[in-house]
């Protein structure tokens, strides 16, 4: 499976390194919240109804994830990554140094605004290096990467309570790595695809409006799929955040878990995950990105939804993963076709508009499970009702077109949409 199913060159193997040990940290990072969340509560004294809306404020930072993302189609792709990785550095650090909830709440924005701009330019830069033939293959294991640092922080989060700072400890070890990996991504080169267009860049007077110009000319150029492409992805924030963000604490609190279960239960299905996120993405190039994407989205809500049902049993927290396999599949996959459809020009914007919508969705999602919680009386019930909302994704990216094994100029028609303020005729 960690093989490419056809031959890559030296630069590439080099590229996906330096990008897939950034993804690595970031998803270490991003999970500690969700593992230690309980920890997290008792320590910075978190109502149990405030648990959603704080994840909500999480979210939010994809406001200016967005907007740094969306300067990578005006300065590059490689110097918003070097900017990324140190500021994911320092908020991680602040998080585990946080003395307040304020604070702590501060500093994880911020961690989510890099890591979320970082992750958003990790899928962008292996999408226009890779060939047609191995971009499913690539962007499943660079997701896999991501996913294997969630696997790390569910081995440390088995010693949580013998730690010397218990949870604050999680974050520490995982600001320290992403320095030594923001002095090494000084040799990752600059894609090809933006070096082509670098003069077109050069030639822009202003880099602010060149970025407004550049968000206006992709939804006047690409208004049908870039509705479609939004709608899809908040759909499926919308109804699965609340499942993701909660799904570990529902193990321990509900089911009964111990810490030292819950990584019994987290390691082989995130092994599988693991394993199953990269032959979606092989099998994705055969048969299609959206036969995949539809298939595992609807799995993974059904599954979520027996998961949250209030059945009870040791096999119960198996379900987990089974849900979150097909999870991380769909999040994977859904990244790169959106990304995969519009041109070098806007593939950075497209990426953090995405970003954006996929917030908002998420945001909303989680504050209604608050508000559900209160009305129904666990997450469960709450959790359940939100996963609805993924019949609507689905019937979005069936209008999406299908971009697996074709060149990326092919899809975008790129020569007759290079750059902002040329014609294009793709719809």
């Amino acid at each position: 499976m960690l093989h490419p199913p056809s031959k890559i060159t030296r630069r590439q193997e080099r590229i996906f390194l330096l990008v897939g040990l950034a993804a690595l940290f970031a998803g270490y990072n991003q999970s500690v919240f969700g593992f230690a969340l309980p920890q997290i509560q008792a320590s910075l004294h978190i109502a149990e109804d405030q648990v959603g809306p704080t994840a909500m404020a999480f979210r939010i930072s994809v406001l200016g994830a967005m907007a740094l993302t969306t300067m990578a189609d005006v300065f590059g792709r490689r110097r918003l990554l070097l900017y990324t990785i140190v500021g994911q550095a320092l908020a991680t650090l602040g998080s585990a140094l946080a003395p307040s909830y304020g604070l702590f709440v501060g500093c994880q924005i911020a961690t989510y605004l890099f890591s979320g701009a970082e992750m958003s330019l990790c899928y962008v830069v292996i999408i226009e290096e890779m060939n047609a033939s191995v971009r499913g293959w690539s962007v499943g294991l660079l997701a896999a990467m991501s996913y294997m640092g969630g696997g790390i922080t569910s081995l440390l989060f088995t010693a949580v309570n013998v730690m010397p700072y218990g949870w604050r400890s999680l974050y520490a070890i995982g600001a320290i790595p992403l320095f030594v990996v923001a002095f090494l991504r000084r040799r990752l080169p600059e894609t090809k695809r933006f070096e082509i267009r670098a003069d077109d860049v050069e030639r822009m007077t202003s880099h602010a409006q060149a970025a407004l110009d550049v968000v206006s000319q992709l939804v006047s150029q690409f208004p049908r799929r870039v509705i479609a492409g939004l709608t899809a992805g908040f759909f499926w924030a919308f109804a699965g955040a609340s499942a993701g963000a909660l799904g570990i604490k529902y193990m321990q609190q509900t089911l009964g878990y111990a810490p030292w279960q819950t990584t019994l239960i987290i390691i082989p299905g995130g092994l599988l995950a693991l394993g199953f996120n990269i032959l979606a993405g092989r099998f994705s190039d055969r048969v299609g990105r959206k036969t995949v994407i539809i298939g595992t989205a609807l799995l993974s809500a059904a599954t979520y939804a027996l998961y949250f049902s209030g059945l009870r049993g040791n096999w119960v927290g198996m379900l987990w993963a089974v849900s979150f396999f097909f999870s991380a599949a769909t999040d994977t996959l859904f990244s790169a076709l959106t990304t995969e459809i519009f041109p070098t020009a806007y593939r950075a914007t497209i990426s953090g508009l995405g970003s954006l919508f996929s917030a908002m969705g998420a945001a909303l999602g989680l504050f209604l499970e608050g508000r559900l919680y209160d009305l129904l009386g666990g997450h469960g019930p709450a959790v359940s009702l939100l996963l609805a909302g993924v019949v609507i994704m689905v019937g979005a990216v069936a209008l999406l077109p299908e971009p697996a094994g074709k060149v990326l100029e092919e899809i975008s028609d790129e020569p007759l949409a290079a750059a902002p303020g040329v014609r294009a005729t793709a719809e």
